[in-house]
């Protein structure tokens, strides 16, 4: 079984930042694709930021260069450094990660719980 848990969620003023972090943990071998998704209200979910299989790092165009996405597979931890938030990125954000358990190595998604961003002043 594989768990995974977001944290880092808040509220913040505009123009500050949050970082927020996703970790899995359970019978892990392998972690492929890692990705950060948000839905804010009234709207469909998107993803936003990601790293793929050959971990390189992905963007939307609404995050492109306010948000970094990183990953450390020691502690099967991802990370999203969001700077500059503003009203626009409140939203629950989710995090997904394809995580194999097995020695054949097929990957299955796992979902994070959710935390909630809000900004407002």
């Amino acid at each position: 079984q594989v768990q995974v848990v977001e944290s880092g969620g808040g509220e913040v003023q505009p123009g500050g930042s949050l970082r927020l972090s996703c970790t899995a943990s359970g019978s892990i071998t392998k972690i492929y694709a890692t990705i950060w998704y948000r839905q804010a209200p009234g709207k469909q979910r998107e993803s936003i930021a990601g790293i793929t299989n050959n971990g390189d790092p992905i963007y939307s165009d609404s995050v492109k260069g306010r948000f970094t996405i990183s990953r450390d597979d020691d502690k099967n931890t991802m990370y999203l450094q969001m700077n500059s938030l503003g009203p626009a990125d409140t939203a629950i954000y989710s995090c997904k990660m394809v995580i194999s358990s097995s020695f054949w190595g097929i990957g299955y998604d796992y979902w994070g719980q959710g935390t909630q961003v809000t900004v407002s002043s």
